[in-house]
């Protein structure tokens, strides 16, 4: 009889433990989930809180919309602590454990690549918000920053015509981005006429702080009699102590600008602008400029953060445009199934901030404006320069010998690396 009886509370204690699994698993049935992979500490938290920030935003107006296919959003969010490993790590939990539909997230191309394989392999779509080196178009990843001819190249042509630069100082972190995106800089410039002896190139670690020497071999560099600029890819809080000690050294922007492709408003927050007023910026998006529905995105933002003082940048916008191409995708296809998403993306349009439409290219790219920015006392960006219109992101350079044959497309020919010379899908080679 004992032994009944201790069966019975068995089965019962385990009926009640599949009964809550069971409740979980419908409750978790009910919801879509969105993976959030960005750095919350390390060196690149600096820029990627506010990411995290907005996607949580942007995931709380759509529930307040009635959600995603009659389901609420929920999101998922990791942090992989600036560690490159630890991406892919996150990454896999998300996809395999966390079950999201789609994640958002990575700053730096090391992050991305460390990713790529992990997407690749579990079939996930990875919406990727930074500004990058190109020569990359992948089936499972939606670049929704800017490619080198959405910013940098535009970026040279405008200090080359409208500040007639001469020497060129390429200064960036260690890593895949500033290396690859200096190499098609250096190509260019070649191209342009400029001399190799008016080209400096340099890198530093993440996390660099002591920025004496270099500042210093700067300004003897820009001492030639030519007309000097800094083209920055420097990343993270190395920007701190870096725009610190141009200010001690006195380079000003009349003298020696700075063009910067990782320095927006979130960055500028945490600095005295006082020496950096008329240094530059090349961007998509900034907060200063005038629409109704930046206004809106603005507001918006304050009121989430409860905070007014809080600013919004240019891969806050690459989330929005990103986020929004993604729901309505998902609303095309009727699922979130990727291989349906995937194949719904291409020709979807999204309001980007400053008054126009972004529409996702058959290479996984977006079109997007290009603005040249002044750094202003209040950290906010006076534009000084734009395209007349969207530029289409090139996911390959036209000016490396490897890369100017290479085309992506994942609509028609169903590849990222489709050498036009060969007719054959597998690059260069």
């Amino acid at each position: 009889m004992k032994d009944i009886l201790t069966y019975v509370r068995r089965a019962l204690v385990w009926a009640s433990v599949l009964g809550v699994f069971s409740v979980q698993s419908a409750l978790g049935a009910e919801t879509i989930k969105v993976g959030i992979l960005h750095s919350l500490s390390g060196t690149m938290a600096i820029s990627e809180t506010t990411l995290k920030d907005a996607m949580l935003m942007l995931i709380q107006e759509q529930n307040k919309k009635g959600g995603l296919l009659g389901k609420k959003l929920e999101p998922v969010v990791v942090d992989p602590a600036s560690d490159w490993p630890l991406f892919a790590e996150k990454a896999r939990e998300l996809i395999s454990k966390d079950k999201v539909s789609a994640v958002f997230g990575c700053w730096t191309s090391v992050s991305r690549k460390s990713v790529l394989p992990v997407f690749k392999e579990l079939n996930s779509i990875l919406f990727y918000p930074v500004q990058y080196e190109g020569e990359e178009s992948e089936r499972n990843v939606f670049y929704t920053g800017a490619a080198p001819n959405q910013q940098a190249i535009p970026a040279v042509d405008y200090l080359m015509k409208e500040e007639k630069v001469k020497r060129w100082v390429l200064a960036g972190t260690d890593y895949v981005y500033p290396r690859t995106t200096n190499k098609i800089l250096e190509a260019y410039l070649k191209a342009k006429g400029v001399a190799a002896a008016d080209i400096m190139i340099n890198y530093t670690p993440f996390g660099h702080s002591d920025w004496q020497t270099i500042v210093a071999e700067i300004k003897k560099f820009g001492s030639a009699g030519k007309k000097t600029a800094v083209v920055s890819t420097i990343n993270g809080d190395a920007n701190v102590p870096f725009y610190k000690e141009l200010g001690n050294q006195g380079v000003k922007a009349t003298d020696i600008p700075v063009v910067a492709f990782s320095v927006g408003e979130e960055e500028l927050a945490g600095l005295d602008t006082k020496p950096l007023l008329g240094h530059l910026a090349a961007w998509n998006y900034f907060q200063s400029i005038k629409s109704e529905t930046n206004a809106d995105f603005i507001k918006q933002w304050h009121a989430f953060t409860k905070n007014a003082k809080r600013v919004t940048n240019d891969p806050m916008e690459a989330h929005y445009i990103g986020f929004n191409m993604w729901v309505k995708a998902v609303e095309k296809a009727k699922t979130t199934d990727p291989d349906k998403v995937i194949a719904a993306l291409p020709g979807i349009e999204a309001p980007n901030l400053t008054g126009g439409m972004s529409k996702m290219l058959a290479n996984h790219h977006i079109t997007k404006p290009v603005f040249i920015g002044e750094v202003r006392g209040d950290g906010q960006f006076d534009v000084v320069w734009k395209t007349p219109g969207l530029v289409p992101g090139d996911a390959w350079s036209d000016f490396l010998p490897g890369s100017k044959d290479l085309k992506g497309d994942w609509v028609g020919l169903k590849c990222g690396n489709y050498n036009t010379a060969t007719k054959k899908c597998g690059g260069s080679g």
